[in-house]
């Protein structure tokens, strides 16, 4: 059987270069960048993957401004001197054998899910995906697992209802329901992790959440019905694009050296 190691690679690459004091220049991309290339090999050397996707955001617009115009409008842009640096980071990782994936008006998320599924629906073998990213950890419903680089520890079930208080197949809800702050993606009015999980709990899904929301005489019930419409928006900002055309093969992605 195989084992598919996908990399969130700016989620390491951001990471890297902002856990570093120093001002924005050439020079802190590219020690930053050597930093980073070192921990994709150290990933590949610790978990010997059959097969790697290295996805990185293409950059730009994606279908999730379309969707919604305030998304990610919040966030500070990648610095221009680590954007520059990039097309020659990709280069050198190609130049070790991994085939780097961007694809335009989606994220490296959405790329991620898709070859995930598809690798775990043709019970190809073992999927898992380094990242930090909470929106990815709903794939740990479907059977992938979730490494953390920086931590060096595995994320599972137990994991993720530990950390947010639901399993990760109710993760995509909770995060519809509480809003991300780093993406602008405004949920519900006052409602956090825990009011979240113990409206899923309770209810067990969101639709299930709005079709209680009508008897509830507080202002919460109140509240759910007002933003109804923003609650349903943030469900499908939050989702995961799993039918990303992502244009490469399990051959091209296999890794050479396994």
């Amino acid at each position: 059987m195989g084992r598919l190691l996908a990399i969130d690679g700016l989620n390491i690459v951001r990471r890297v270069y902002e856990a570093s004091p120093e001002p924005d220049s050439p020079e802190k991309a590219e020690i930053a960048l050597r930093h980073a290339f070192s921990s994709l090999r150290n990933l590949i050397n610790d978990h010997q993957p059959s097969h790697v996707l290295p996805a990185f955001d293409f950059g730009g617009r994606t279908w999730r401004h379309d969707l919604f115009g305030g998304y990610r409008e919040g966030r500070a842009p990648m610095p221009e001197p680590l954007r520059a640096a990039l097309p020659a980071f990709y280069d050198k990782l190609r130049g070790i054998g991994m085939h780097v994936v961007c694809v335009p008006e989606v994220e490296a998320d959405d790329v991620i899910g898709t070859v995930v599924l598809r690798w775990l629906a043709d019970s190809r073998g073992d999927a898992t995906v380094a990242s930090t990213d909470k929106d990815l950890h709903g794939l740990i419903a479907h059977g992938a697992r979730v490494w953390d680089h920086f931590k060096g520890e595995w994320h599972d079930h137990a994991w993720v209802e530990r950390k947010w208080g639901v399993p990760p197949e109710q993760l995509p809800d909770l995060l519809a329901l509480m809003g991300d702050v780093t993406d602008s993606i405004p949920g519900v009015s006052k409602v956090g992790v825990k009011t979240a999980a113990r409206l899923l709990r309770t209810y067990g899904t969101l639709d299930a959440i709005m079709a209680g929301a009508g008897i509830l005489k507080d202002s919460l019930g109140e509240t759910l019905r007002k933003e109804r419409e923003m609650l349903y928006l943030s469900r499908q900002l939050v989702a995961l694009k799993t039918d990303v055309k992502v244009g490469v093969t399990w051959n091209m992605l296999a890794w050479e050296q396994f």
